[in-house]
């Protein structure tokens, strides 16, 4: 494998770049070379065949023009002659034939016996008949190319022989090949040379190439730790310079985009608005946690669906109404138990170009503020109510009174008496109400000190039991151990006497109530029962409500106002405990309330 990774390499394409060039040169000029070569040695055997054969040609026309007649054989004796003179190695043979086509001479010793006869090669009739030189290159299978010459000899104007002429131009040749040999070694020795140098340039020049390259996949991974060598001041090492730069730059805003999204994560994990982030075709890509818990469902769930599925709006928006929505849009999925309200505001996620990207939808959950405007409503309702009857009440009797009522003497007292009733009922009602403003405002401040809780319960519960009824008995369970605590009396005297008033309120003839104190860890737990109708299970929770009733009629009948539990839950939480009430319908309500109790103040009271 780590062999087939080297070919496609930028050091393997450099090697065979320079390996290539140098041998594509070397072709080239090889190729220029041979052939000039070529050419220059062919005309240079040529021209010195040429040469000769002029000579050769002058002497033979000299033989010729001597009168010979009957000497024949003389004639073939000289001519011989002249042709073993001008014999050479770069010759194979010298022919001489006569006009009349007849051999009169030949160089080559072993070919003697031709001389006489007529010969029959067409390319000496030509010459004679064209009186014009050829020449042609002949490969013979025995002594391989040759160049055959054939020149006419002319005494005046006649031809009167033809020199045939035999080259051996394969020597020619034969110089070409061991100067091809020559090049070619030459190249060879030319391309490794190339190639070790090649190698080091290749290396020196791909090697913060390849630093590079490990840098790159190191940052695709994520790690800017690495750095590159720079090895030289050159092109190349500026760009490593540049590199190591980039990685820096990169490792920084790679830091703040994670440090970014550490934090967008933490804002969206720990902010208590649900986030919902859609794509372009609003379907879900990101969900927090709050979203998730307001919306009762999983991140697994809800990604890719759409957003108005997702928030049940399919049957009144589409997603382009709600890209278009400006408006907060209330989503209600309260139930017969449970309240739960949400408001629900959108936002484009636009790039810079104004391409709409997606979509985010902060849901708010105003269950409380909607709960808390409702009671604000129904608590102005209450008071108006409250104040309107006895106003009401007032009006009336007053007015019988005005009209003369106060002359007769057994109506005048009842109608003064009622009147003192209710103006007393308005004043308790405006004195419960200041009490709850003073309690909810933040200058609202206790005189707490230390008591003995049974002694201080003891005196409130002779204090009622000397006007209760003699039917309705009281029962007492409190330790033995005395049990101080850090309390205001007053406000705990008015929790209790609420308490214990609602109780022999409600109580039946022949009830009972109970008092009882347990003893924990940290603080101590107060119960006062009754033996009343009891309150339904859905409205424990309520009785502490502003102005709550369960019998709103026997309420106003005992001239009760609905704040008196609210008070007391109001001071009980200010002394650091809490307050609620358990009740079995038909028989009877335990109010409860706890208060702090250390018991390492025992030793002090001791």
């Amino acid at each position: 494998m780590k062999k087939l990774r080297v070919f496609p390499s930028i050091r393997f394409k450099f090697i065979l770049f320079f390996v290539l060039l140098i041998l594509i040169a070397m072709e080239l000029i090889g190729v220029y070379f041979v052939r000039e070569l070529e050419n220059k040695l062919t005309v240079n055997f040529k021209d010195s065949i040429l040469s000769r054969i002029n000579f050769l040609s002058y002497n033979i026309e000299q033989e010729l023009v001597k009168d010979r007649e009957d000497e024949l054989d003389s004639l073939k004796v000289d001519i011989r002659k002249i042709l073993n003179e001008n014999t050479s190695s770069d010759i194979n043979e010298i022919r001489v034939v006569d006009k009349n086509l007849r051999v009169i001479g030949t160089s080559d010793n072993n070919n003697q016996e031709i001389v006489g006869q007529r010969t029959t090669d067409v390319l000496v009739t030509r010459t004679l008949v064209t009186e014009e030189r050829i020449d042609q290159l002949v490969l013979d299978p025995n002594n391989g190319r040759t160049w055959q010459l054939y020149v006419p000899v002319k005494v005046g104007n006649q031809t009167e022989a033809i020199i045939y002429l035999e080259g051996k131009i394969e020597n020619v040749f034969d110089q070409i090949k061991v100067i091809n040999g020559i090049l070619v070694s030459g190249t060879a020795i030319a391309l490794a040379i190339t190639a070790i140098l090649a190698v080091f340039v290749a290396q020196t020049i791909t090697r913060p190439i390849a630093e590079m390259r490990k840098q790159a996949q190191a940052m695709s991974k994520g790690n800017f730790s690495r750095k590159v060598k720079v090895y030289s001041n050159d092109e190349i090492g500026q760009l490593a310079l540049s590199f190591n730069h980039l990685t820096r730059k990169l490792q920084d805003e790679q830091a703040k985009t994670e440090s970014e999204k550490r934090k967008l994560s933490s804002i969206l994990a720990y902010m208590t608005d649900g986030v919902i982030s859609t794509d372009r075709k609003g379907k879900i890509i990101l969900i927090n946690e709050a979203a998730e818990k307001m919306l009762n469902v999983t991140r697994e769930t809800v990604i890719s669906m759409p957003i108005v599925t997702l928030l049940g709006l399919e049957e009144k928006y589409t997603f382009d109404n709600l890209l278009e929505q400006k408006d907060s849009i209330i989503l209600d999925y309260s139930t017969r138990n449970k309240p739960f309200i949400l408001r629900a505001n959108f936002s484009i996620i636009q790039k810079e170009t104004g391409f709409m990207n997606g979509l985010i939808v902060v849901l708010h959950d105003i269950t409380e503020q909607e709960k808390i405007e409702m009671e604000r409503r129904e608590f102005v309702a209450n008071v108006s109510h409250e104040l309107r009857t006895p106003l009401t009440t007032m009006r009336s009797y007053i007015e019988a009174l005005s009209e003369g009522a106060w002359k007769d003497t057994e109506i005048a007292p009842k109608f003064l008496m009622v009147t003192q009733n209710e103006t007393e009922r308005m004043i308790r009602l405006v004195n419960d109400l200041l009490q709850l403003s003073r309690m909810d405002s933040q200058d609202y401040r206790m005189d707490k000190d230390w008591v003995n809780f049974q002694s201080f319960f003891n005196r409130i519960i002779d204090r009622f039991e000397m006007t209760k009824a003699e039917t309705i008995k009281f029962v007492r369970r409190f330790p033995k151990k005395e049990i101080y605590v850090e309390v205001d009396k007053d406000k705990i005297t008015q929790v209790l006497d609420n308490i214990i008033h609602n109780a022999l309120k409600y109580s039946p003839p022949n009830g009972q109530v109970t008092f009882k104190i347990m003893m924990y860890h940290e603080y101590i737990e107060v119960l006062i029962s009754d033996q009343g109708v009891g309150i339904p299970k859905d409205q424990l929770g309520k009785i502490f409500e502003r102005f709550y009733r369960i019998d709103k009629a026997r309420s106003r009948q005992f001239g009760g106002t609905g704040l008196g539990l609210a008070i007391a839950k109001e001071m009980i939480r200010a002394h650091g405990g809490d307050i609620w009430a358990t009740s079995i319908e038909g028989k009877g309500t335990t109010i409860h309330f706890t208060l702090p109790y250390e018991r390492i103040q025992e030793d002090d009271f001791s």
